[in-house]
Order: structure tokens, then C-alpha cells, then sequence
């Protein structure tokens, strides 16, 4: 028999099948269209702020993502790179062809995993229990339990200007009637949207008017188990332009024909807040003059590039003058013009933290059908429930991350406890802990946990174990070893505009001066480490106290953690809370009382009344 069959061949689909297979659970990945597997509809890239730590974190736990996009990949570069470790991100300008194909060979790969096309339109549910499913033509496939990872193609429908059509990207055919039965099986289900731009002709565009973006001349890898896959030189160029005072006017002069602004009178779905539509820009920011646009590949099979930030309902004689009144596209050929995108999700708070859904037993969900948006926010969906899936089936507790260990658990966190308005995209400003969810120390932070599941193996915990053993020695060294202030060093320290230590200093102390790095002391003393191990140590030392600070609060958040609430509390029984506060404790459900007080709300009011009665009725101390 069937152990998970996982619903959809998108990122979460690929991460969760993987996932399950590589736990040894014969797996059923089940997509419409094979050739669609790991596809990237809008904009290939992987990664980007906070998103790029995500991919870092999948690596970390045994996930796929960062290893295919680093095999993969045209162009790389580690955003803020000139501000503090902790929105640091890397950012990968994904191949269009390559990426999909590069993650099909490795999936066809594993030995658990069966690949089969075929359209779900059904569950087999018995007693509250998910079964199986069942498919459009009426096949009955029984398994252990499901995962759907179903994107944008529950009763997809495309917009542009006043048209609106049943399907999915790419002119797919969409699931027009899951979401239905899952409403019938008790499911909120919402409507939202989102949208995609114009691809370009290569040939057409005027490069002399737009500013170069090249890729980082170091080496970057999402992966901890890969050495660069590319060379630097090799880098594929991305490319800047800006809207003008012109384009606005057109837009303005034609929002009634776009399908968000009255050409369509019926659309339901509420777009992304942080990726909105050129449309939403010029209305909701009507002071700025100009928004910038990203000019970039998409594959080095042909000329397509793909203009970020001119996602667009607007209809194609529209878009037209729009494209046209940018620098260096006056002549531009459109060869895809923009759509916006609605689709059914799942209202996120009737999940548990382990992505099995509270409405039946056995099904989970991930990726956009749990009301996110993005590459990255899907695939560490699946990666946890193919792992939480999994250990299910071995009769385990499942794995839960906290806020305080990964922004995984800061994203899973957010939407099933504060539910969501539109389609939830990771910020590094969600994370309250995010000095220590850092992109360089993803792999101390959660390669463990990912061994402990058994989707880490040997060689790469042992590779950890070293890495561990030589930041600690290095910290060693750093305290022990002195840079005395020899007439080369007070050279080296004043042609640098640097102040010249007043007497032998050790290592610890030179290292958080605000101005001094490890390559600047690496030239005066030897520090016979890796790049990698001198930055974790860098880091440390140089943000040491905020560090401690982090941890402090996170400790706190810990303790309130472990004060669990019963499952079978009744809140109408808790007398004097308000009424706001009864009706989203009865709808979350939440188990602690820490995630009682991120509930949106629920104030701190409510939480005292609700404390004193826990210890009343089961004993519970506050």
C-alpha cells in the first residue's frame, strides 16, 4: 500500500515527496502535467530577502531546493551585503529550463518515489480520516495520508483586462472542483490572487539605457554540501530600469480596464501586499515618481527576460504603452504579456503547527493552497509536512521549529496563528529573533534536528561536528592570541585610517572594533581557518551582547512555550475574556500560551484571565 501520496509537483510537492521517500515511505507524487514539475511561473529566481535564509534552512534540514539551484542558477549575489548579518540573504537568478529538469532527474532518482500525471478532484474520507484520493475520472487511490501541495490551481482563473478564463499558468487546465469537497469536508476556504509581467525579446531591448546588475565576484552556494557549481565570469547580467512620470499617466488614464480596478466586477481574491501590481503601485504610492524594474533572464535556452516589478492585469494594447514608455524598451517585443492570477486556498489557521490539517486526520497541506506566496515559502511547507508526515507514520512526535530556531517556524507560526488577509510573504521584519536566524549559521541552527529525523546522514553530520569543534577553537585562539603593534602593523593600521592600538591587543578584543574585519587581521597574524568558520566567529564576537540579548528573549518565549493548553478546553467557559478574544481562541486553538499571545486579538488582559483560569480548572500554574 501506498504510504503518502503528495498532490501537485510544484516546490512544496518536490520537497515533500522527497522528504518522505528519502525516509523510506513508498511515496505517489501526483501532478497534472510531469513536465510542469518544480515550474517556475513568475520570475525563476530563488532566494532574496529573508526567502534566501528559507532555502539555507531547507539545506540545513536535508531539503532539495538550495543543492538544484546551485546546480542551476545564471547569476548569484548575497543581498545586503553592506548592512548587518542578520538581513543578509542570498539571491540566485534561477534558470527557466534548467531548474525544473535539474529537480525531475533527481526526484526520478529515488528509489521510494513513483511519479504518475493524473487530476485530483476528491478525498477518500471515512470517519474523519483522509484515505486516499480520488481522481477526475474516478480512480480510487488509497494511502496512509495525503499531502496537497496543490499552488494556484484550485479553480484558477486568469486575468487580464475583462476577460477572465478557467485555467491555470501556462494555460494549464485547473482543479475545478477539490476545493468544493473540501468545503463540503468543513474547510474555509478564500479566495486570493496574485500576478505575473511581460516577457521580453532579448534582441529588442536597448541595454545602453539601462544600468548593468552583475552578479557577486565571490563565490556563494545555498547548499553546505556543494562547492560553486559556475564560474564568477560566467555570471549571467541582470539589468535596472524605472517607471516615469509617463507610464503613470497611462496607467492612471486606463484603470478601469484592468481587471483589479473595474474591467472585472467580480473578483474576489486579494493580491500580495508586498509584491502588488504596477497598478497598485502608481494608486497606492502616488507621491513616488518612479518605482524600479528588474530586467532578467530567464534561461540560456532562449532570449526571454523577465520584467520584475510590472505585474499587470491591464490588457495587452495596455500594456503595450506601458513597456514602451520605459528607458531601453521604447522597442521592446512583448512576447508573454502579464495576467493576474486567482485561485481557492485553505484559511491557514485550520492547521496544526505540523501542517496536518485540524478538519481530518492524515491530510496535510503546503505551499500556496495554505494561503502563502513564493518559491521558497512553498518548499519549506513541504519539506516539514513530507518530514511531519512521516514520522507520523513511525508513530513519532512530529517536528515543530519555534520562531526562536528558523524562519520556517516563524512562517508556519504566523499563518496558523494569525491567519492571513493575502498572500503571506516571509519578511526578515516577521522574525523577532532574526540576529539569530541568520543565513551564515543556518546549518548550526537546524542540521541536527534534520539528522535527528532522519534526513541528514553521516557525512554531512560529521562534516557539522567539525565545523562546530573548529568555531570553538577558533574562539579559543582569538582569546589567547595577541597582535603585537610592531612598526608593519601601525603601518597597516594607519594606511587604513584605522586607530593604532596604544599596546598588544588580543585577537577578541581588535576583532570588535566596528572597523576591523578577519581579512584585515588575517594580513597582520595568521588565523589558519576557513572563510566560513573566521565569519561565524566574526560574528559572534563582534555582536556578542545583542546576541546574548536574543537568546535572553528567546528563553522567555521558551518558558511560555512549555505552559500547554488542554486540547479539550472549553473557552465559553472562561468567564470575563472579551468577545473578539473568545472568538479567535475557539477558531486557532492555540497549545501554549505563547502562541495564545501572538493571536491577533487577544490581549494581554485576556491572557491573564486565561492563565488564572488554567490553573483553576486543570492545575496549570500561570
Amino acid at each position: 500500500m501506498i504510504d503518502v501520496i503528495v498532490v501537485g509537483g510544484g516546490h512544496a510537492g518536490c520537497e515533500a515527496a522527497n522528504a518522505c521517500a528519502k525516509k523510506g515511505h513508498k511515496t505517489l507524487l501526483i501532478t497534472a502535467n510531469i513536465k510542469n514539475i518544480a515550474d517556475m511561473p513568475c520570475n525563476p529566481h530563488i532566494g532574496g530577502s529573508a526567502k534566501g535564509i528559507v532555502v539555507r534552512e531547507i539545506d540545513a534540514l536535508g531539503g532539495i531546493m538550495g543543492q538544484v539551484a546551485d546546480k542551476t542558477h545564471l547569476q548569484i549575489k548575497m543581498l545586503n551585503s553592506a548592512k548587518g548579518p542578520a538581513v543578509q540573504s542570498l539571491r540566485a537568478q534561477g534558470d527557466k529550463v534548467a531548474y525544473p529538469k535539474c529537480m525531475l532527474e533527481y526526484l526520478k532518482s529515488l528509489e521510494n518515489l513513483e511519479i504518475r500525471e493524473a487530476m485530483i478532484e476528491d478525498l477518500i474520507v471515512d470517519s474523519g480520516r483522509v484515505l486516499g484520493v480520488i481522481t477526475e475520472y474516478g480512480e480510487r487511490i488509497e494511502s496512509k495520508s495525503v499531502i496537497l501541495t496543490t499552488g494556484t490551481y484550485l479553480k484558477a482563473d486568469i486575468l487580464v483586462g475583462s476577460t477572465r478564463t478557467r485555467k491555470g499558468p501556462h494555460d494549464e487546465k485547473p482543479s475545478n472542483h477539490l476545493s468544493d469537497r473540501l468545503r463540503e469536508y468543513g474547510f474555509n476556504i478564500i479566495r486570493l490572487k496574485t500576478g505575473t509581467p511581460q516577457r521580453l525579446d532579448r534582441k529588442t531591448i536597448d541595454f545602453t539605457k539601462v544600468k548593468l546588475e552583475p552578479g557577486d565576484n565571490v563565490y556563494h552556494t545555498f547548499s553546505y554540501d556543494l562547492e560553486p557549481c559556475y564560474k564568477i565570469e560566467d555570471q549571467e547580467p541582470c539589468y535596472l530600469t524605472y517607471t516615469n512620470e509617463k507610464t503613470h499617466q497611462i496607467i492612471r488614464d486606463n484603470l478601469n480596464k484592468s481587471s483589479m480596478y473595474g474591467a472585472l466586477d467580480d473578483i474576489k481574491g486579494i493580491g500580495p501586499r508586498y509584491c502588488p501590481s504596477i497598478e497598485d503601485k502608481v494608486v497606492r504610492f502616488s507621491d513616488k515618481e518612479r518605482h524600479q524594474l528588474f530586467i532578467e533572464p530567464e534561461s540560456k535556452s532562449y532570449d526571454d527576460m523577465y520584467l520584475q516589478g510590472f505585474s499587470t492585469s491591464m490588457p495587452p494594447e495596455v500594456q503595450e504603452q506601458m513597456v514602451h514608455s520605459l528607458p531601453g524598451l521604447e522597442n521592446a517585443k512583448i512576447l508573454k504579456y502579464g495576467y493576474a492570477i486567482e485561485y481557492d486556498a485553505i484559511y491557514p489557521t485550520q492547521l496544526h503547527a505540523s501542517l496536518e490539517t485540524k478538519v481530518l486526520e492524515n491530510l496535510y497541506t503546503a505551499g500556496q493552497i495554505n494561503g502563502t506566496s513564493g518559491y521558497e515559502e512553498a518548499a519549506c511547507q513541504g519539506l516539514m509536512a513530507g518530514i511531519n508526515a512521516s514520522l507520523k507514520l513511525e508513530g513519532k512526535e512530529p517536528l515543530v521549529l519555534k520562531r526562536s530556531d528558523a524562519y520556517i517556524g516563524v512562517l508556519i507560526d504566523d499563518i496558523i496563528t494569525k491567519g492571513i488577509r493575502d498572500p503571506y510573504r516571509l519578511l526578515t521584519s516577521r522574525a523577532e529573533f532574526r540576529l539569530l536566524l541568520r543565513s551564515d549559521n543556518a546549518d548550526l541552527r537546524l542540521r541536527r534536528m534534520g539528522y535527528e529525523v532522519g534526513m541528514i546522514n553521516e557525512e554531512q553530520i560529521n562534516r557539522l561536528n567539525k565545523k562546530e569543534s573548529d568555531i570553538a577553537s577558533l574562539l579559543e585562539y582569538m582569546k589567547v592570541t595577541k597582535l603585537k603593534v610592531t612598526p608593519e602593523v601601525k603601518i597597516a593600521f594607519e594606511s587604513n585610517n584605522f586607530q593604532v592600538p596604544a599596546a598588544s591587543l588580543s585577537l577578541e578584543q581588535l576583532i570588535k572594533r566596528p572597523e576591523l574585519t578577519m581579512e584585515f587581521l588575517s594580513t597582520l597574524i595568521d588565523i589558519p581557518y576557513s572563510d566560513d568558520i573566521k565569519e561565524q566567529v566574526s560574528i559572534n564576537l563582534k555582536y556578542e551582547g545583542y546576541i546574548a540579548k536574543s537568546y535572553k528573549e528567546a528563553e522567555k518565549m521558551l518558558k511560555l512555550e512549555k505552559k500547554q493548553i488542554p486540547e479539550d478546553i472549553d473557552y465559553d467557559k472562561v468567564n470575563n475574556i472579551a468577545s473578539e478574544a473568545r472568538q479567535k481562541l475557539k477558531e486557532v486553538r492555540p497549545t501554549t500560551i505563547a502562541q495564545a499571545i501572538r493571536i491577533s486579538g487577544v490581549n494581554p488582559a485576556d491572557i491573564s484571565i486565561l492563565s488564572v483560569y488554567l490553573k483553576k480548572e486543570y492545575g496549570k500554574d500561570e
